[in-house]
């Protein structure tokens, strides 16, 4: 454990979106070589993890085949890890891409589905070594957004996570293989997901690394009434609070500037009161 002053720098996660119709940047990267040009960039702005994701999860989305996702991912995946030395990780809820993945060298699997889906808890936990980060999502992401509803928001999240877990660790699953996301943006109002930012301690003291997914969400729209291409300071500002509190990993779209950003925020952390 590291000194009591010392405040453990959160990880940058950069999105690789290999899809046509992602919400914020559908269809930049679908090709392989722009997806391969993406990765490089983001390695070079300083992302620690990079996370390629086959399939969109954004609100009325159409789903993708498996026969698809495989295609856009598996090629991806393969090109990095042989020119990048970088963790990556597969954003999916498909069990056979979850395993596919994990054989062509994934080191995470990122599942807004929390391993709920056929076969995906036994892919993962097939493996020793890949980390896998359990999301939660109401409904599921074609509809998610029509009505969410919670009598308690906050403890809703975290009983679900609590029992995800735990489910995990009866199949096997190492504790230390395990992050947490409490979703925002799946299935949440504004006011559910501001109520998750404000009490985000809560997963924190679950005692597993919290990974937090806030890049150009809606929330960030609604609240300053901005497009999806202007809400950069929105997610800077949501980073700077969720790293505050103890999260471990910020998934962005925009690597350089959370980077700068988070960095700045950790000289401010590491500092004790007593020089």
């Amino acid at each position: 454990m590291p000194p009591e002053n010392i405040v453990p720098a959160s990880q940058v996660m950069g999105i690789l979106n290999v899809t046509p119709d992602s919400f914020s940047d559908g269809g930049h990267f679908f090709s392989r070589d722009a997806a391969l040009k993406q990765a490089h960039q983001m390695a070079a702005e300083g992302a620690d993890i990079i996370d390629i994701g086959g399939e969109s999860t954004r609100p009325c989305a159409e789903p993708a085949s498996v026969e698809e996702e495989l295609d856009r991912v598996i090629p991806v995946l393969e090109k990095i890890r042989a020119e990048l030395p970088i963790p990556i990780s597969v954003d999916t809820s498909k069990a056979q891409v979850m395993r596919e993945a994990i054989a062509a060298g994934a080191d995470m699997i990122n599942d807004v589905m929390a391993l709920r889906g056929e076969g995906s808890l036994a892919a993962v936990a097939a493996s020793n070594k890949v980390q896998v980060c359990l999301m939660h999502l109401q409904g599921e992401p074609r509809t998610m957004q029509l009505n969410p509803h919670y009598d308690d928001v906050v403890n809703e999240i975290k009983a679900f996570l609590q029992a995800r877990v735990q489910v995990c660790l009866e199949a096997g699953i190492a504790s230390s293989r395990l992050l947490i996301d409490p979703g925002f943006g799946f299935g949440k109002t504004v006011e559910h997901n501001l109520q998750l930012m404000k009490q985000l301690q809560v997963f924190i003291e679950l005692g597993y690394p919290v990974l937090v997914g806030v890049s150009r969400k809606s929330l960030i729209g609604q609240v300053l009434n901005k497009p999806v291409t202007e809400r950069l300071y929105g997610s800077l500002a949501l980073a700077v609070l969720a790293v505050s509190k103890g999260v471990a990993v910020i998934r962005t779209h925009d690597v350089a500037a959370t980077v700068e950003t988070l960095k700045m925020t950790h000289a401010v952390l590491q500092q004790t009161d007593n020089l």
